[in-house]
């Protein structure tokens, strides 16, 4: 992908000479401008609490597991053939919630980084746009990605290719 990102970059700026229209091609380092910005800290301080709770709780009951399964060990010669299968049953539905648990913490986990990181993402978008829009630049590319983050919308092909192709 970063390949082909720089290839069509090249090609541009090879046609803009041939052409003889200027091109004004811009980058920067989404990454680096991410770091800096102050709202990343409180945000990942926001979702280490968030994880930690989720942490703690799957710990409670990780200790709770290990002690069934040591009390079973010390006392399953002793048990009824019954009473074995209660306590395997019980082991096994605890495991099953750990699993469980942890799947839907992960998935809590992972909507809400996007909810936090999307208002970041718009404003360090907007503001690469507005940079772009008032110093003139065509494109800008990102180097951490190899991402095209600003085209002029008339240099979208796109409507040409439709109607190339009879797509409406």
């Amino acid at each position: 992908m970063k390949k082909f990102i720089i290839l069509l970059a090249c090609g541009i700026i090879a046609s803009n000479f041939v052409f003889g229209q200027s091109l004004k091609v811009g980058w920067i380092n989404s990454a680096d401008l991410l770091q800096a910005m102050p709202e990343r800290a409180k945000a990942d301080s926001d979702i280490t609490k968030y994880a930690k709770s989720f942490q703690e709780q799957i710990d409670i009951m990780m200790k709770e597991y290990q002690t069934k399964g040591q009390d079973f060990q010390a006392k399953e010669k002793t048990m009824t053939d019954a009473m074995k299968e209660v306590k395997i049953k019980e082991i096994q539905d605890l495991q099953n919630r750990i699993e469980s648990t942890q799947q839907s913490a992960q998935e809590k986990l992972q909507q809400k980084k996007q909810d936090i990181y999307e208002p970041i993402l718009d404003k360090a978008t907007k503001a690469i746009q507005d940079v772009a829009k008032e110093k003139g630049y065509d494109y800008i590319f990102d180097k951490s990605q190899g991402a095209l983050l600003y085209g002029k919308e008339a240099d979208n092909i796109l409507p040409l290719v439709k109607a190339k192709m009879g797509i409406k």
